[in-house]
C-alpha cells in the first residue's frame, strides 16, 4: 500500500480526458456537470468516511482537472486535506490550448506538493505517472467506462496493487467497487 500522511491514507485519481467522455469538451452538458457533482461527493466521501488526506492527479485534461479542482473546493470545508500534482512530463502541457494552460497552472499554483517525473515527454510516461501514483496510494477513484487505454491501464496497476477502487461510470454514472 502507499504511504500514509498523519495516519491517513492516501487516494489517486483516474479518468478520461474530454475525447473520451459523452460530452466531450462541453463542461455546461448536463452529464458533464452531473460527473463533477458525483466526483466530488465521492471525494467528500473518501474524507469524512474513508480517512483520506491526501490526494494525488495525474493533471491530464477532464477528468484528473475536475478531480483537481473538487479537491481544492473541499479543502476549504477539510482544510487538512492535501492535493498532490504527480506530472508525468514538466512539458505535459506543450500542445493544449492557452485556456487549458491557464486553468492548469491555477492547480498547480494551489498544489501543496508538485511531482515531475521527468523533463520531456516519452512513450510510456504516462503510464510511468499512473503506476507511481498506484504505488503510493491506497485507493483509486476511476471515472471509467471500463475501456482498455491508459485510464484502463491505470485501473489494471491498482487492482494488482491490491488498492481499493471506487469507479463511476462517466456514462451510465453507476458508482461500484471493484
Amino acid at each position: 500500500m502507499g504511504y500514509e500522511v498523519a495516519g491517513l491514507s492516501v487516494c489517486m485519481f483516474t479518468g478520461h480526458r474530454p475525447k473520451n467522455l459523452p460530452f466531450g469538451y462541453c463542461e455546461d452538458d448536463i452529464r458533464c456537470i452531473k460527473l463533477k457533482v458525483l466526483l466530488k461527493n465521492l471525494i467528500k466521501e473518501k474524507i469524512v468516511y474513508g480517512g483520506i488526506s491526501t490526494f494525488l492527479t495525474g493533471m491530464a485534461l477532464g477528468v484528473d482537472i475536475f478531480a483537481a479542482e473538487a479537491v481544492l473546493e473541499l479543502r476549504n470545508l477539510y482544510p487538512h486535506v492535501t492535493l498532490t500534482a504527480v506530472l508525468p512530463c514538466a512539458n505535459q502541457t506543450v500542445k493544449w490550448s492557452v485556456g487549458d494552460v491557464v486553468r492548469y497552472n491555477a492547480i498547480l499554483n494551489k498544489c501543496d506538493n508538485v511531482i515531475k517525473l521527468q523533463q520531456h515527454y516519452t512513450n510510456g510516461c504516462m503510464n510511468r505517472r499512473n503506476l507511481y501514483m498506484a504505488k503510493n496510494s491506497d485507493c483509486c477513484i476511476a471515472v471509467w467506462n471500463g475501456s482498455k487505454g491508459g485510464t484502463g491501464n491505470a485501473v489494471k496497476f491498482a487492482l494488482e496493487l491490491n488498492l481499493r477502487i471506487t469507479v463511476l461510470d462517466p456514462v451510465t454514472f453507476e458508482v461500484y467497487e471493484i
